[in-house]
């Protein structure tokens, strides 16, 4: 249990908070900073945990509560559907640290919200010097890991259970990817002006030939595969991007490069329906992005859940799907399914590609398709050869071993 989180429970204990109209003030000096002012959601939040823990009542601060209470959901929603209550709880955690690493509010009373607990915790202002140091300890701490959470629990949201040292090997990797596709962009596009384009050019052409601003709309995980394990649902590293996402995007940029093409990069709540009329679309994540959800649903192949369990379906066949396998007794995540899409989209008018897994590990090794040739044409073997003239849809098949997924396989494509 980390300091934050036994602070909040002794305080809880012992009701010995600073003074309530103090921390009151101080929250309004949050509630005023452009951290909080520019959404809807976060200053929600923090109100009112911090509202319902000086009138005593911290222990009732579960998602579901906060959930109906702070954001209106009806009593029975799925939280893991709608993760409102996590997402914005690990985006108040960051700006609380980004507000206190500012020398200018030392000497302020602290407002902490600790991960894996929705009960903030007061402090009084420590020295500007202590209080800066003890910032930049957090951001750093931050910046490893949003979820240190405690033993994975299925009624508590935010668990991450992996290590700090693979998380740090994972970002760096994700990082020499993204040097690497830069670099292999810049080459190809320098070097090999007047070539026949390659399949993969050719795949994304819709998508890096339009002069619209491509949007990559990225999934904010809600769970861990340890959560998985215990309620059969969830994406690594809650609060924050996933790291399989992270790669998933860098790999694919790299069609874009020698085209030097404009690009943005968005959480998929920070996403509107306007800004994805605005040109072509990348959705990265299923269960985690509403919108793969929702543009999904008229394909043959989506998301769904059935009796607590996400699957990727087949609408024509009804009696076919794919869910999670695990190792035994390990419980360990053995095999994922993923979705890959190239279609022109009638909800927003734009060309779209999918690619999003059950898991983290189903959307990066569906990934590999989309920029490795050696997987790519092993789809479009499948597919007729006027596929650059069609949408269309594949299903991906990886095996994960010790949470690295394995070669991507392709188990069906559909085109139309």
């Amino acid at each position: 249990m980390s300091s934050s989180q036994q602070a909040a429970k002794e305080s809880l204990r012992s009701g010995s908070f600073p003074d309530a109209e103090a921390i009151r003030a101080q929250l309004n000096r949050l509630l005023a900073h452009p951290l909080f002012t520019n959404s809807k959601r976060y200053p929600v939040l923090l109100a009112y945990t911090v509202e319902q823990t000086l009138l005593g009542n911290g222990a009732d601060l579960k998602e579901r509560t906060i959930g109906v209470e702070a954001f209106g959901r009806n009593p029975d929603y799925d939280v893991n559907l709608d993760p409102v209550v996590r997402i914005s709880a690990a985006e108040v955690r960051r700006r609380l640290i980004q507000y206190y690493y500012d020398p200018a509010h030392a000497g302020e009373l602290i407002v902490e919200l600790s991960a894996g607990s929705y009960v903030p915790v007061f402090r009084e202002p420590e020295s500007p010097s202590a209080n800066a140091s003890g910032a930049d300890h957090e951001l750093r701490r931050e910046q490893k890991a949003d979820a240190t959470d405690p033993a994975p629990n299925p009624t508590d949201p935010e668990a991450s259970g992996s290590s700090a040292l693979h998380r740090s090997r994972r970002w760096l990797l994700t990082l020499v990817s993204l040097l690497l596709a830069v670099a292999v962009g810049i080459v190809i596009g320098r070097y090999h002006p007047h070539r026949q384009p390659s399949n993969v050019e050719r795949f994304w052409e819709p998508i890096t030939s339009a002069q619209s601003p491509i949007t990559y709309c990225l999934g904010e995980p809600v769970d861990s595969v340890e959560r998985q394990k215990a309620a059969s649902d969830g994406v690594p590293i809650a609060g924050g991007l996933d790291v399989s996402d992270v790669l998933t995007l860098a790999r694919t940029i790299v069609p874009l490069v020698p085209r030097h093409g404009a690009f943005r990069v968005l959480s998929a709540s920070d996403t509107t329906f306007g800004q994805l009329r605005e040109g072509p679309i990348v959705l990265i994540g299923a269960f985690d992005n509403a919108w793969t959800m929702r543009i999904t649903q008229s394909l043959r192949f989506g998301f769904e859940v059935r009796d607590g369990v996400r699957m990727l379906v087949d609408r024509k066949n009804p009696r076919r799907f794919w869910t999670l396998q695990w190792e035994v007794p390990d419980r360990k995540l053995a095999t994922d399914y993923a979705i890959v899409a190239r279609i022109h989209d009638n909800l927003t008018g734009q060309p779209v590609i999918i690619v999003a897994g059950i898991l983290g590990e189903g959307t990066e090794a569906a990934s590999e398709v989309l920029y490795n040739p050696t997987y790519l044409n092993a789809m479009l073997d499948r597919a007729p050869k006027n596929w650059d003239r069609k949408n269309l849809e594949a299903v991906i098949e990886t095996h994960v071993i010790e949470g690295i997924p394995g070669p991507p396989e392709i188990l069906d494509v559909e085109t139309w």
